[in-house]
């Protein structure tokens, strides 16, 4: 298994939520044996589908631009530098609310999987 992934050499597809994902470290493909380490992209003016992971708990890392974050019952404004703990069970979206692309920095343990992804009703 590789221990070092190369950015560009890491495909992107689009995860269960509608976010375009690029796995930079995953067990299914790379050397992490339990926790994966991806970027998320979401375009201006995209939401993400309000979902849940049973599993995994996930941090967020925004590395470029600016959302608002359902979390639970609260809203969070996001912007560079902020990091985000999402605990498993917990209903998460993100809406890019600026001009540019919003990056995240994601990493899960357990490592994230469809699977784990259980998409809910925005209400």
């Amino acid at each position: 298994m590789k221990t070092q992934t190369h950015y560009d050499d890491a495909d992107a597809y689009v995860t269960k939520d509608g976010s375009i994902i690029r796995e930079l470290m995953h067990p299914d493909r790379h050397g992490a044996q339990v926790q994966s380490f991806a970027e998320a992209i979401v375009e201006a003016g995209i939401t993400t589908e309000l979902h849940l992971h049973r599993l995994s708990e996930e941090i967020y890392h925004i590395t470029q631009g600016a959302g608002r974050m359902r979390l639970g019952a609260d809203t969070l404004e996001v912007s560079v530098g902020d990091t985000i703990v999402i605990r498993p069970g917990t209903p998460h979206c993100i809406t890019n609310v600026g001009a540019v692309t919003l990056k995240i920095i994601c990493a899960c343990s357990p490592a994230y999987s469809h699977d784990d992804t259980e998409l809910l009703p925005h209400t």
